[in-house]
Formats: C-alpha cells, structure tokens, sequence
C-alpha cells in the first residue's frame, strides 16, 4: 500500500532553518510529482511547494520562494523540504502529498514550530 512518511519537523526560533524528509512506498516513485503541503491552527492547507517527477520542474507558493527548497531523490524513494529563514507564519503542520490518478496521498504530518 502506498505510504508517505515524514520527519524532520521541530521547534526553531525565527531565521533558523529546517529540513524535512517524506520516504515513499508502495508505488514508483520516480513516475509522479511530489508536493508539500502545510495546514496551520484555523486556516485551510494550502499548497507549499511541488516538484516535477524528473525533478526538472518545481514550484512554490508566493510565501516561501527564495526561502524554502524542494528536491528529490529517486533512487531514495524520498522528497525533500529545505526551509531557510524561517518565520513565525511559517508554523503549521506540513504534509507530504502525491497525486496517482483520482486519488490523493498524505503523509500524517509533522510539526513545524517558529517562536522564539
């Protein structure tokens, strides 16, 4: 079955930097785009950043570009969320999302804090 794990959130003051991992298993990996998605307390999830299956394609929200990094690893089955200048707008719960035909993936989220 398919499963979508993910670690590396935590609590860092503002500025700091974070990197999250998503292992992937039970389907090919390589053939599908990957995402980040993130929901914080009251708000709806949205969309953080995607990454093209060849990872030659990404994009990201209008909130997080130039601050946040999406990358791959086929051979790792695993995707990758680098987050640099962290703020305190960026807490939330960040999920790891695939999309195989008409149905959608998620991982259980980890924890992403920025407070001081």
């Amino acid at each position: 079955q398919v499963q979508l794990v993910e670690s590396g959130g935590g609590l860092v003051q503002p500025g700091g930097s974070l990197r999250l991992s998503c292992a992937a298993s039970g389907f090919t990996f390589s053939w599908f785009t990957m995402s980040w998605y993130r929901q914080a307390p009251g708000k709806e999830r949205e969309l953080v950043a995607s990454v093209g299956s060849a990872a030659d394609s990404t994009r990201y929200a209008d909130s997080v570009k130039g601050r946040f990094t999406i990358s791959r690893d086929n051979a790792k089955n695993s995707v990758y969320l680098q987050m640099d200048s962290l703020k305190s707008e960026d807490t939330a719960v960040y999920y790891c999302n695939t999309n195989l035909g008409i149905r959608a993936y998620w991982g259980q989220g980890t924890q992403v804090t920025v407070s001081s």
